[in-house]
Order: structure tokens, then sequence, then C-alpha cells
């Protein structure tokens, strides 16, 4: 069976995308796995490769217009870089906030979308985006998620995953102010959640998972004590909906003790009402290790589990591990 094509975009050209791909361009466990197509600029790989001191590997450039009409011998090759072109190297600034990088960004997203929907590659690995760069660039997205979701939802049901070995995580909420949380929640939303975990950790790991959900409010809420009863009101019957259909599933726990080892060992992934709920343990634990996956899209989508970096982009300084992970995750969907 012939290994899976990734579509790895490189994200902000401005922070450590370029710097991880070059390291997985060359790292012979990820050509083992899979066959990479990178969605980048050549041009800045190659500056990339001269200022941080890393090799460049040996691999086809062909124009992004070409891409679409590349024979399936040349697509099935063991790397290739469809090349946008899409920076001026003249104003060009590693670890700084541009316009450019942004709109470059944009494109290799969408033209890994693209490719994917076409079934040119079979999954997408992003590398990291810089969401003040996307703004400047007229895309008003809040981050990867929400413009996966706009073009690739398999339904209006869609979540944000944190996967990895040690500690799993799904968000109700994402990419929003903690004002707006309780707002948004809705007892589907939450049911939507769950079903889209147990799913996804079903076919990840082959068994039917056991899934934790925490609380919105301190304690959760303490019988009415703390918030607006959202737990009663939304999560409760979230949860009495998710056990009618076959779901194992607990909760609502407070999110103080939900993550403790003894309790994360005992279950597959963690239910979270926002962003910081999860993400603050899912980086203490596995920062290295974690991968950021969108549940309920018509493709695949896996991401590395940091930020451009920009204090450190462009130096040789960047592990590449959470983007292997990505990469694998990936490969194991597809």
């Amino acid at each position: 069976m012939p290994l899976p094509r990734i579509a790895l975009t490189m994200g902000d050209p401005a922070g450590v995308g370029p710097e991880v791909i070059l390291k997985a361009m060359s790292d012979a466990s990820v050509a083992a796995f899979c066959r990479l197509v990178v969605f980048g600029d050549w041009q800045v790989l190659r500056r990339c490769s001269q200022i941080a001191n890393l090799p460049l590997p040996n691999c086809q450039v062909i124009p992004a217009s070409q891409f679409a009409n590349l024979d399936s011998e040349r697509l099935g090759g063991p790397l290739l870089v469809v090349d946008h072109s899409t920076i001026d190297l003249e104003t060009f600034q590693p670890g700084k906030v541009q316009r450019q990088c942004g709109q470059a960004a944009y494109c290799f997203i969408q033209a890994a979308i693209d490719a994917c929907q076409s079934g040119r590659v079979q999954a997408v690995t992003t590398a990291p985006i810089n969401k003040q760069a996307l703004h400047l660039a007229g895309h008003h997205y809040p981050g990867h998620t929400e413009m996966f979701a706009q073009r690739a939802a398999a339904s209006d049901r869609w979540c944000m995953m944190q996967y990895s070995p040690t500690i799993t995580c799904t968000f109700a909420t994402v990419h929003c102010g903690y004002s707006e949380v309780p707002q948004l929640l809705t007892v589907q939303r939450v049911l939507d959640t769950i079903e889209l975990t147990a799913e996804a950790l079903h076919r990840i790991r082959g068994h039917h998972p056991q899934l934790l959900v925490c609380g919105l409010n301190p304690h959760a809420g303490e019988n009415g004590l703390f918030g607006n009863r959202e737990e009663e009101r939304l999560i409760v019957p979230a949860i009495h909906a998710a056990r009618a259909k076959g779901i194992s599933v607990d909760g609502p726990r407070p999110a103080d003790t939900v993550f403790l080892p003894g309790r994360l060992a005992k279950c597959d992934a963690v239910v979270c009402m926002y962003h910081d709920q999860g993400h603050i343990p899912v980086k203490a634990l596995a920062f290295d290790t974690a991968v950021n996956t969108t549940l309920g899209l018509s493709l695949i989508r896996t991401s590395v589990d940091h930020g451009t970096a920009f204090d450190i982009a462009w130096q040789g300084r960047a592990n590449s591990s959470s983007l292997r992970s990505a990469l694998r995750l990936a490969a194991q969907l597809a």
C-alpha cells in the first residue's frame, strides 16, 4: 500500500514554520510513514536553511500554477515543494509581524485544502500562523480551526482536539473571550463535542473511549453557587444525551482536579468548555508531542501545538517534535 501524501503548509514564513519544515524534510523517520508535499515559498526555505544553518534536502520544486497538472508519477515522489513565490525577500524580516507573511500563510492553507479536496493529497498538516499578520492581510479568522471549518466542515458539527498519548482534550468553544463562553455554550454544542471526541478516539485508538467532561465554573458550579447553573442547564443534559447514545462519559468534573494523573490514566480524553481550560494542562504535560487537529471536517487536518515563536525564529533552535507527531497522526488517520 503506498504511503499517504500529506500536504504540509509553511505557516507564517517569519516564524519557526520554515525551520521545523526543513527538519521534517530531512527526517528519515518522517519519510518512512508519509510523502511530504510542502506548500510554501522555496526561496524562503533556501534562505532559512542558510541563516539557521540547516540542510536543504534534495526535492522536486514546482510552481504552484503547475501543481494541478502534475502527473501521478511526479506527485508520488518522496519530497515535493509547491512553490507559491509569495514573499519579497528584500523587505522580509524573520521574527516580525508582516502583512505579506499573513497573506502568504493564507495562500498556502487554501492551496493545501484545494489539494486535499481534489484527492491529490490525503491529509493536511499545518505549521503555525500569526493571527495579527493574517488580519493585516485582510483575513479575519481567529485561527486555523475556523478557516478549515469554513472550507471543509462536513456539517455544522466541528471542534478542536489537542491529542497526545499523555493527555487529550477537546473544546466546546475555542477562540473567543471568556465573557463570550457562556453565551456560546448550548446543550447541542456540548453534545456535539462529546460525540466528535468519542468518534475520533475510537478511530485513533481502536476502542470505545472513556471521556470526562469539565464543568464551566469553579468546582463545577458547586450546585449553583458559582455561575448561572451552566452545569445543570447545559452540560448535564448533554452528558445524559451522550450516555443514551452509548458513549461512556462522566462529569461535569471540576477543572482543577480532572487533570490529576490518576484521573487522566483512567480516561481517554477530557472535554473542555473553553480554550485555556484544556490548553494549559496539554502544554504543561505534552508541549513537544501534542497535536492540534480539527474534528468534524470532510478532510484530515492536523497541526503543531505551538505558535510562530518569533523570538527564536530562524535560529535553528525550534523543536520539530510536535510537527513530526502531527504528521504521524495525519498519516495514521489517512
